[in-house]
C-alpha cells in the first residue's frame, strides 16, 4: 500500500515550484504550439503568453492549477495532479503560434 501512496506523490515531486494562486488567478484554456512544441499558453481571459511569461505569471500567483517544472534547464508549466484528466495541459486544445 505504501508503494501505491508514493507513486501518487511522484507527479508533485517532479515540480520545482507550486505557486499559490491569487483570488483572481486565470486558467490555461489552450496551448500555443509551434512544430508540435509548446511555446505559450492562452488564458481564460483571452491573453496569450509566451512560455516564459506564463511561468513568471504562475510564480506570481496569476495562474491556477499549475506548478513549475524544469526540463533541460528550461522552466515550463505542468498541471497539478488531481482526479480529473480533462484539465491536464496535454489534453487542452492547441492554438496557432501568435507573436508575443
Amino acid at each position: 500500500m505504501s508503494d501505491r501512496k508514493n507513486v501518487s506523490k511522484l507527479p508533485m515531486m517532479a515540480l520545482q515550484d507550486i505557486p499559490h494562486p491569487n483570488a483572481n488567478a486565470k486558467q490555461i484554456v489552450a496551448l500555443v504550439k509551434e512544430d508540435g512544441l509548446v511555446t505559450g499558453y492562452q488564458l481564460s481571459d483571452g491573453r496569450v503568453l509566451s512560455k516564459e511569461q506564463g511561468v513568471e505569471l504562475a510564480k506570481q500567483g496569476g495562474i491556477q492549477g499549475v506548478g513549475v517544472a524544469v526540463r533541460s534547464g528550461t522552466e515550463y508549466l505542468k498541471s497539478l495532479p488531481d482526479e480529473s484528466e480533462g484539465n491536464n495541459l496535454e489534453n487542452l486544445p492547441s492554438v496557432t503560434q501568435m507573436p508575443f
